[in-house]
This record gives structure tokens, sequence and C-alpha cells, in this order.
């Protein structure tokens, strides 16, 4: 059988590259996903210079080189399915930047509790589980409490509108603002109450994955929509 020197030694003369050595004699190279095809060729010229160079009297078993031709050729087709997957990746990108263009300039509904005052009118829609009494607060951006009241909710969903107005009459700027619900049924059990706000989507960032929708001054994911209303609908 031929030693590893003797063998390398050929590969080099065959291809003008020497294939990188660990332990024993390898194909790997530093760029071995670029270059794959390439490592491919060497790894036939290796296997080929291997049986030309075996000792007639203790003949290599061609079974382990069979065997390594398909390991290797296996690598080599789960990198095209790679490259294959990342294209898919690309084209589902590219799909869902078009899908939140589409949203622009509507009035979307989504998950949330902060909306935006304009105009001295801000609405929000919650659902209450059960009827319950509830404490009602709206703070502004810097935390600070524009409003609070007590009120009883029906099961179910329903709509509050605020006229921007605090409990001293103060009439607040436009902007985003937040509402909190502490809602207890007639037992003083505590009740989950969902919030949901309305708005315009303003702008959509396609730098982000996947792409955010502005409503409110906040961003959303589109998978946060629970429905939309075209302009002039």
């Amino acid at each position: 059988m031929a030693d590893g020197s003797t063998i390398l030694n050929s590969v080099t003369s065959a291809t003008g590259t020497a294939p990188s050595t660990s332990s024993g004699v390898t194909f790997k190279t530093a760029s071995d996903t670029a270059t794959l095809a390439n490592n491919f060729q060497t790894f036939l010229t290796l296997l080929t210079t291997q049986l030309k160079n075996q000792n007639p009297l203790e003949p290599l078993d061609t079974n382990q080189f069979t065997q390594q031709l398909v390991q290797f050729a296996g690598v080599e087709q789960q990198m095209k399915m790679n490259t294959q997957l990342g294209s898919l990746i690309t084209i589902e990108q590219a799909a869902q930047s078009t899908a939140a263009m589409a949203y622009l300039g509507s009035t979307a509904t989504v998950d949330g509790s902060t909306t935006e005052l304009k105009s001295g009118k801000a609405t929000w829609t919650f659902k209450s589980d059960k009827p319950a009494t509830a404490t009602i607060s709206i703070s502004d951006k810097t935390g600070n409490l524009a409003y609070s009241g007590n009120f009883t909710l029906n099961a179910g969903q329903q709509n509050f509108t605020w006229d921007g107005k605090g409990k001293n009459g103060q009439q607040w700027p436009d902007g985003n603002y937040k509402m909190t619900i502490t809602a207890k049924d007639t037992s003083g059990n505590v009740v989950n109450v969902s919030t949901t706000v309305q708005g315009t989507v303003d702008s959509v960032d396609l730098t982000s994955t996947p792409p955010t929708l502005s409503i409110a001054g906040q961003n959303f994911t589109t998978d946060k929509i629970k429905s939309v209303v075209r302009p002039g609908a």
C-alpha cells in the first residue's frame, strides 16, 4: 500500500492544491462550503490516486471507498438543500415585506393598551370575561395620571372613548396614552380584561424580520393585527 506522502504528492500534482491533513489524509479545506464542488473533485482524485498506488498483494477494500463516496455525496446534497432552503426563506421574507406594505394607510386593530389621543378623542376596545366593577386609569407616555374613574363592565367586548380631559376638566395634549384596567367581580375575584387599540398604519419597517407596522407610535408585527379597515371603506 502506498504511504500518505505519496498519495498527497500525487493529489497535489493532479489538482494543483494540497488537501489539508489533521489525522490521516483528508480533503477538507478552509473554504469547504464555498468550494464544495472542487473538494468533491479532489476527493475523487484522492480516491483514484489511492487505488493506483495500492499494493497489489494487499488490495484496498473498495467498499470503504464506496462508503466514503456515498457519505461525501450525501454532504453535497445537504449543502444544496441548505442553499435551496435559504432561497425559500428569502422568497418568504420578500412576501412578508410585500404583505406588510399593503397595510400602509389602513386602520388596524391590534392587541395593546396604548393608543393615540387625536383632536380630543382616544378609543380603546376591551373584553371582560364576566360582569365586573373596574377602575380605568389613563396615563401619558411619561406615566403621569391623566384620568381615572370607576365603571361597571359587562361581559364581552365593549368600547371606551376618552375626550382627553382629566377629572379636573384639564384638556390633555394629543399624544399616546396608556389604559390600565383593574376589575373584580361581585365576590372580589380579579376579572381578566384584555384590551385592543385602533390606529392608522403610518409606516412599515422592512429592515426588521419580520417587518413591523407603526401604529400610534408603536411597532407591531402583522400577527398582532386583529382586523383591518382599508382607507375610504
